[in-house]
């Protein structure tokens, strides 16, 4: 009995050094760390989230739900880490009190959570029992912490998404960027627009890439509006430059546009990273991408109805802009996949049945006026 009793001291000992190590490398180290609770947790959140909505059709509907899942996800993590402790603490004890499981759980317990109510006996459940109490204490001081670090950032995302609803739609996409800025502003005008726009998104990429990498939970948060999304917003971004780069090679920023395209897809790689999604460092040039070469000629058809300047033609414009998106597509899609992203216009599949969503543009016209089928839906936004 006796080496029994202190074998699962030992083991209690690797217990509470392993749970320690989970709770500072993923609250308090400033990079994205290995954690097997948060992953395991994590992991286990995700997979129940996604068998509850696996029957909802409606992406309203499985929004409204998955917003749930990253919250509950830290709370589950955490309450893995209080269980951990107990059981840590509970072996630890055994040694002290001859061995009785209920007597230790009793004194672990009365001390993780601040009860109080079982005296330690000697010196040596005194000492343990004062490190439960204190472990107690911190663990849940350092998630209070934590959770102001976490939504602050998540605020400073989510103002440039919603800043972008105006400019791109809901959900983004890169041709109606494109389209209402032209629209929107003296011709003259778009090129330093498109520009300073990409010098902004060119920092929240880099913010993100450092924000998201450290805290994981940030990116399964949710927006608060269904059809918004901070990689959606992102990759609308994106598409935008490599469109105004390869239709535009005169008149585009060409130094903003390569360098928000840089930074964009150096964000996706790190996060993909992080979440340990495959990335390709060196894609291809030349490698085929998944949007089609009739998509592209669509979205410039939609180009030419504000007459924004397309100084090439489509065929010759078509191997820069692939050129550009084979560089973030895949791994882009991947994670889309992986958050259950809005299903938006040239952003790849999801683990649900959905049709593409073309960004939601008020008319300027009478219900009678207007045909479902009709392609000026799409292609004229509304005046101011």
């Amino acid at each position: 009995m006796t080496v029994l009793v202190w074998a699962c001291f030992a083991v209690g000992a690797v217990v509470l050094f392993l749970t320690w190590m989970s709770v500072i490398g993923t609250l308090i180290v400033p990079r994205s760390t290995r954690s097997a609770v948060s992953r395991v947790t994590g992991r286990a959140t995700m997979k129940f989230f996604h068998a509850i909505t696996k029957p909802i059709s409606s992406y309203v509907v499985r929004d409204r739900v998955l917003a749930w899942q990253s919250p509950m996800s830290l709370f589950v993590r955490l309450l893995a880490w209080v269980a951990m402790f107990n059981l840590s603490f509970i072996l630890l004890l055994l040694p002290f009190v001859d061995g009785d499981f209920w007597k230790a759980a009793s004194e672990a317990g009365s001390a993780m959570f601040t009860l109080g109510y079982a005296e330690p006996t000697n010196a040596g459940n005194t000492v343990l029992v004062y490190m439960a109490a204190i472990t107690g204490l911190i663990v849940i001081a350092l998630q209070v912490g934590y959770l102001p670090t976490l939504y602050a950032a998540f605020n400073r995302r989510e103002a440039e998404v919603t800043l972008l609803v105006s400019r791109a739609g809901s959900p983004s996409w890169g041709p109606e960027l494109l389209v209402r800025t032209r629209f929107g502003m003296e011709a003259q005008n778009t090129t330093q627009e498109l520009g300073e726009l990409y010098q902004r998104w060119e920092r929240w990429a880099a913010e993100v890439a450092e924000s998201h990498t450290t805290y994981l939970t940030l990116v399964w948060l949710r927006s608060p509006a269904a059809q918004s999304n901070w990689l959606i917003s992102l990759l609308s971004v994106m598409d935008a430059a490599a469109l105004q780069l390869s239709l535009s090679p005169k008149s585009a920023p060409h130094i903003r546009a390569r360098l928000v395209l840089r930074m964009g897809f150096t964000c996706l790689n790190q996060v993909a990273r992080a979440v340990r999604i495959p990335v390709d460092e060196d894609p291809d040039p030349d490698s085929p991408i998944d949007v089609t070469f009739e998509d592209f000629q669509t979205a410039v058809e939609i180009l030419r109805t504000v007459d924004f300047p397309i100084e090439v033609t489509p065929e010759q414009a078509w191997p820069h802009f692939r050129g550009w998106r084979v560089n973030y597509e895949k791994v882009a899609y991947a994670l889309a996949y992986a958050i259950d992203a809005p299903p938006a216009m040239w952003s790849g599949p999801r683990r649900f049945k959905f049709e593409p969503v073309l960004p939601h543009r008020p008319q300027n016209r009478t219900a009678k006026e207007v045909k479902p089928d009709d392609p000026q839906i799409i292609s004229r936004p509304r005046p101011e």
